[in-house]
């Protein structure tokens, strides 16, 4: 029986494999794009029948995404973003967004998934100002010298931890407070530090338990906050993400659906 039918299928995070279903390939596929295989397309259809507001979610994360920058270049001035764990190139990628405000905004994309990479450095390293590299969350002092290449630590940066830090549990090898520390210990006054992360709702815990190769952590409010130690949060603080500063038709996704709720949190913290 092909793997993506199995109830107890894994979902691989990284490495090229069209028989195995892809963690960053899927989530392509719930937002409407063409990557995926027709292993990753059975896997996702199965995801549904357990849990079928994720595509919800995995919009609601997008669109979330394109609020976040658009506040950031726009209101904040920031002129460098750090995406890491960027995921698969769709519609309103950072730089995208970033650089119709200010053309010469400087972007660097981090990934871990070879898939990604091969994708991202096709498609979206496309200026001199965007870049894509192979970098790995577990290890944030390598990857901050890697970005030092691209990115000027001594001014104000953005860094973009999106649907990445609910791979990280609590108490394992690597510690995700520590990690996120690391990160904001590294910034320049004026940096600002945006999350999303997804809440332990029943249907999501139990998705994971069957859907996913990696532990997950899925955090409610209280402990998706000290990720923030550091920082100041902007208004309206660490809330659901269609709840963030949320404006009509925010969403260029058709599957968006304003009535369905989002469970999972995002904020955005200043580093003062």
């Amino acid at each position: 029986m092909n793997a993506a039918r199995t109830p107890h299928a894994k979902i691989a995070t990284g490495g090229y494999d069209p028989n195995v279903p892809n963690i960053a390939r899927i989530y392509d596929y719930f937002l409407g794009g063409k990557d995926s295989s027709l292993a990753d397309r059975m896997q996702a259809a199965t995801i549904i029948e357990i849990a079928p507001y994720v595509p919800r979610l995995a919009v609601a994360n997008r669109t979330f995404l394109g609020r976040v920058i658009r506040y950031l270049a726009q209101e904040a001035g920031i002129r460098q973003f750090l995406d890491i764990g960027s995921g698969l190139p769709t519609r309103q990628n950072v730089h995208e967004v970033a650089q119709q405000i200010t053309a010469d905004t400087r972007v660097v994309y981090v990934d871990n998934d070879s898939v990604v990479l091969a994708h991202a450095r096709a498609l979206l390293a496309t200026t001199p100002t965007t870049h894509v590299i192979e970098g790995d969350l577990r290890q944030p002092g390598e990857l901050l010298s890697a970005t030092g290449a691209y990115l000027d630590f001594s001014q104000p940066i953005a860094v973009l931890l999106f649907a990445i830090l609910h791979f990280f549990p609590d108490g394992g090898a690597y510690d995700p407070y520590r990690i996120v520390g690391t990160l904001t210990d590294a910034l320049a006054p004026g940096s600002y530090l945006a999350i999303s992360h997804v809440e332990p709702t029943p249907a999501m815990l139990d998705a994971s338990r069957h859907y996913t190769a990696a532990d997950v952590a899925f955090r409610d409010h209280d402990r998706v906050m000290p990720f923030f130690a550091g920082t100041t949060l902007v208004a309206p603080g660490l809330v659901r993400l269609n709840e963030w500063r949320p404006v009509d038709h925010d969403s260029v996704f058709p599957s968006d659906a304003p009535d369905v709720p989002a469970w999972a949190l995002g904020g955005v913290g200043r580093k003062p």
